[in-house]
């Protein structure tokens, strides 16, 4: 058996490879770890050997730029973050690393609900939205068309904030429709999903990829197709896309008859009989699915209704008791800051963060959605930086990092004990009044992330201190600034989910 000689390489000083997770016409894609940040799993994709000219290299790149543009405007768009050249000139990009099932595969073994099918539709219809709306590239506006929606190119994950999620896949055909330049025409997707005027070889635009989208979504509901060709050659795909009347969804398959209507419309041989934009689709789409979204939600671990410590003083714990006694450390200044703070009560020990704000700001941070992550830096210097994030939907985020020095005894015991107790507390002190505690929140942790704490602080024992934390602090903030989006948007959408409920 021969054994993959990329296995076990380190790009740029920084991705390790560690297996083969999938591979195509364009290339291959690697799962590897990001040693800068502390073994984060990403997916490596790399062109093809025998692609290696110049207009697939052109194309390969801007297939990354395409995702990264995406990413930054919507979540169901996978996530590309890096970009580069091995030492043997092969092109690659780094992407979030993704663990679900497309939907090819799901409804080869279940037909979905009705209300799962909507709200997945839903997402699909937002992160087209965004490609069809356009971005810049390289300074000029350029409109997006996928030119491949089908299931198997829709992929399920499941968000630890957000539940069941769509990401839409391969981008590697894609069309940039830009307004400076002459088209060039060609036939490339899949024939079964194809659009009449896509076979044909035409200038497409944004409603070639509704038609994909309308036969995708009959396929979804039913597991069955809405056009069947004489046989599989192109010819009768043709044919099929071009002269047969789509079969009518069955009537054992009970659905509204607005989306009935909406697929078929979808369907339409005509660009201009078809929905003329997703946002469209959407207004058909949306009503629907908040008619069934209460079959759907699935609690989520950002902690979003109050849970603030606030009880009688005779209902509370010694713990309690004492971070509502603690006063603002004299070796402070009275500012806005945050640091950590180890609280000891006896025999316990309970790790903290402590932060000033102003009375105001603090009385209007009380009830809000919390949400932490923990970044881990080993290169130059063992370094993890503390995320945690209060939002509300008046005042935007509160943004709170705090970095921990993993070669410094403070440093190394706080990981341990978030990693240990699984939550921590949060101390509000105002600037008018800092000799008592204003407020007290307590921050639960994902297991996931305890156990990589753990591991972290374990792993930074055994590394050199090379004096180099102020790099590494550095290099973790800029990451931090790349997530600040990604975190924003789970947050609104927790919170736009809850709408009606408790305001938050």
């Amino acid at each position: 058996m021969t054994t993959d000689p990329n296995l076990g390489r380190v790009l740029s000083n920084r991705y390790r490879l560690v297996e083969l997770a999938g591979k195509g016409a364009m290339g291959r894609v690697y799962r590897a770890e990001d040693t800068l940040l502390g073994g984060v799993t990403v997916a490596v994709k790399f062109l093809a050997q025998t692609l290696l000219n110049q207009k697939m290299r052109d194309r390969f790149e801007r297939e990354a730029t395409i995702c990264a543009l995406l990413a930054e405007k919507t979540l169901h768009i996978v996530r590309v973050k890096d970009y580069g050249v091995d030492s043997q000139d092969v092109p690659y990009y780094v992407m979030e690393y993704l663990e679900g099932d497309n939907l090819s595969e799901i409804i080869k073994v279940q037909q979905l609900s009705l209300a799962r099918f909507l709200k997945m539709v839903q997402q699909v219809c937002r992160g087209l939205a965004c490609a069809h709306n356009g971005i810049l590239f390289k300074g000029e506006p350029s409109q997006i068309i996928h030119r491949d929606i089908k299931p198997s190119n829709i992929l399920l994950i499941q968000d630890p904030t957000l539940g069941e999620m769509v990401k839409l896949l391969d981008f590697g055909i894609a069309k940039l429709v830009e307004a400076s330049r002459e088209q060039t025409h060609s036939f490339m997707g899949t024939l079964a999903y194809c659009s009449p005027e896509q076979m044909e070889g035409k200038e497409l635009d944004h409603r070639s990829d509704i038609y994909s989208l309308g036969i995708t979504m009959y396929e979804i509901l039913t597991t069955e197709m809405p056009l069947l060709p004489e046989n599989n050659s192109f010819g009768g795909w043709y044919k099929a896309h071009h002269d047969f009347k789509p079969l009518p969804i069955r009537s054992n398959r009970s659905i509204p008859t607005e989306l009935n209507d909406l697929i078929m419309r979808c369907l339409a041989k005509k660009p201009e009989t078809r929905p003329q934009s997703v946002e469209e689709i959407l207004q058909v789409i949306d009503p629907l699915e908040a008619n069934h979204s209460t079959q759907t939600r699935s609690p989520v671990p950002v902690e979003k209704s109050p849970s603030p410590i606030h009880l009688p003083q005779s209902q509370r714990s010694e713990v309690e008791q004492a971070c509502w006694q603690m006063t603002w450390p004299k070796d402070k200044p009275r500012q806005k800051i945050v640091f950590p703070q180890i609280v000891r009560v006896k025999k316990e020990v309970i790790p903290s963060l402590w932060l000033m704000l102003n009375q105001k700001d603090i009385l209007e941070r009380r009830f809000s959605t919390r949400y932490n992550q923990f970044l881990f830096s080993t290169i130059p210097h063992p370094m993890l930086l503390w995320i945690s994030v209060l939002y509300n939907r008046f005042h935007g985020p509160r943004w709170l990092p705090c970095y921990l020095d993993l070669k410094t005894a403070v440093g190394q015991q706080m990981t341990r004990l978030l990693g240990q107790q699984g939550s921590y507390r949060m101390l509000f002190f105002a600037i008018e009044d800092p000799s008592v505690c204003q407020y007290l929140m307590n921050f639960t942790i994902d297991p996931d992330q305890c156990k990589r704490l753990v591991t972290w602080a374990k792993t930074s024992q055994g590394l050199p201190d090379n004096n180099q934390a102020v790099m590494s602090k550095t290099l973790l903030k800029q990451e931090f600034e790349k997530l600040k989006p990604k975190i924003q948007i789970k947050l609104e959408g927790v919170h736009n989910s809850d709408a009606g409920q408790q305001e938050l």
